[in-house]
């Protein structure tokens, strides 16, 4: 049973910093991608951030990029992956899911939704201005 947790999330001032976590358990010898998005109130869920299996390929939504960063670590069965948030604003508030692709090759990372087969619960993000 692949489950994915998400933890991290909280409540800052605008410009401040988090970091977010999503630990991935019953993969055990899989390779898939993974992804961050998010859903603010009244709104759509939409990308955040992508990373592939690698490490080496990456992708950011443009409103997000040189502000998050996106990382994992595969080794040890440790199977995490982490957003680093920086330079947060009011607008960056929402619930952050972390999503897995399977069907993603080594390098490859997507921005569409449809790709992620299993999804966190999500943490709730909440910017003050």
């Amino acid at each position: 049973q692949v489950q994915l947790v998400e933890s991290g999330g909280g409540l800052v001032q605008a410009g401040g910093s988090l970091r977010l976590s999503c630990a991935a358990s019953g993969l055990t010898s899989r390779r898939y991608a993974m992804g961050w998005f998010r859903q603010a109130p009244g709104k759509e869920r939409e990308f955040v951030a992508a990373i592939s299996w690698s490490g080496d390929s990456t992708d950011y939504a443009d409103v997000v990029k040189g502000r998050f960063t996106i990382s994992r670590d595969n080794a040890n069965g440790k199977n995490t992956v982490y957003l680093q948030m920086n330079s947060l604003k009011p607008e960056d508030t929402a619930v952050y899911y972390c999503a897995a692709d399977f069907r993603a090759n080594s390098d490859y990372a997507s921005r569409f939704q449809s790709r992620y087969e299993y999804w966190g619960q999500g943490t709730q993000v909440t910017i003050s201005s």
